[in-house]
């Protein structure tokens, strides 16, 4: 290359970003037909990180402050380009910015129910809302995982990709852990702190850091809150462990009593055929025993042991419950969780 034609040659002297757009998160420095001078300076602001990338591989990442660019700040660019022999083999690298500023007041919800795994109802369907804040901690993994040559990459589209995580893991979490899920939504920071230690695992392989994570609501799907409701109304108290739940079953039949005296063949027509009339039916003789006994001068009639029913197979059990949600008598969630139940004890 001759002298004149090494002047002509167009460099860059200076490069920085300003950050004009806002919501940019990575931003490529334009070079077009321009080439890096031996000794230009690099301006990094703080909230700010650049990384030099030559042919698609990552030769550096550089901080806050100023950098002079030299064959002694660069020495892997000069082994790839030889730009200690002046140009010889013409330099061009692209130059990208990061900006580490913490993205406050992002909100994320779930506006489709997401299926979780709990303790005390099996399987149910949550929806749940809040605030969160990240930011930037690691450009050279944002930069190979998510936002590549791209001239700009704008929060909006790293939130796409975040939202999809943030589901995951939330389903993943809270299934997987030892807490009750109406344990967790009556104390909503104790929820977030079990979601937060999996989801900055999660960003954080994407070179995403996770600041903050709180849950503003989170709402049970309408079924099982009116469920909770009648629970409620009816006075029972205490957690809900296996007997509790059992109690609450009790509760679920007595409740149904009215409602198959509208049927067609009464206590029978619920669906479940005559051993579902005859269980009904001790429900209510014991639940009457039980209240005749409390009033002051009548006698407790002697318990009496019903006589075993015979056990359906786990297939009939099936086609009854199925029965009793085509009537419309139990809720789609009650079906689901059932079912589960006795397709586990069917398989082993």
């Amino acid at each position: 290359m001759s002298l004149g034609s090494f002047i002509k040659k167009q460099f860059i002297d200076v490069l920085q970003w300003n950050e004009d757009a806002e919501g940019v998160l990575a931003w490529r420095f334009p070079m077009q037909d321009f080439e890096i001078q031996n000794g230009a300076v690099l301006n990094v602001r703080e909230s700010q990180m650049a990384v030099f990338v030559d042919e698609g591989r990552i030769a550096d990442v550089f901080g806050p402050g100023t950098h002079t660019l030299t064959t002694r700040t660069l020495p892997v660019l000069t082994n790839l380009k030889n730009w200690d022999k002046l140009f010889d083999s013409p330099f061009k690298s692209d130059v990208y910015f990061f900006s580490t500023r913490v993205q406050t007041g992002r909100k994320w919800g779930t506006p489709q129910p997401i299926t979780i795994r709990d303790k005390d109802f099996d399987m149910i369907r949550v929806r749940a809302f809040g605030m969160y804040s990240y930011r930037i901690g690691d450009p050279r993994a944002f930069f190979t995982e998510i936002s590549g040559t791209r001239d700009t990459y704008t929060r909006d589209q790293v939130e796409d990709q975040l939202r999809g995580i943030l589901m995951a893991t939330m389903a993943s979490s809270l299934g997987g852990s030892n807490v009750a899920f109406l344990d967790m939504a009556a104390n909503q920071a104790l929820m977030a702190q079990q979601v937060y230690k999996d989801l900055a695992t999660a960003f954080a392989r994407y070179g995403v850091k996770l600041d903050e994570f709180n849950v503003a609501s989170v709402s049970l799907p309408e079924e099982l809150q009116a469920a909770l409701d009648e629970r409620i109304s009816a006075g029972m108290k205490g957690s809900l462990g296996a007997d509790r739940m059992s109690g609450f079953t009790q509760f679920q039949v007595a409740s149904s009593i009215p409602l198959a005296a509208q049927n067609e063949g009464g206590l029978a027509g619920i669906g479940a055929g005559v051993g579902a009339g005859m269980a009904v039916g001790q429900a209510m003789a014991q639940g009457m025993t039980g209240a005749f006994a409390q009033q002051p001068g009548v006698p407790a009639a002697a318990p009496q042991t019903p006589a075993a029913p015979a056990q359906d197979s786990i297939e009939d059990r099936l086609s009854k419950l199925k029965g009793l949600l085509d009537k419309g008598l139990i809720s789609a969630a009650d079906y689901d969780s059932t079912k589960a139940e006795l397709l586990k004890k069917l398989i082993g």
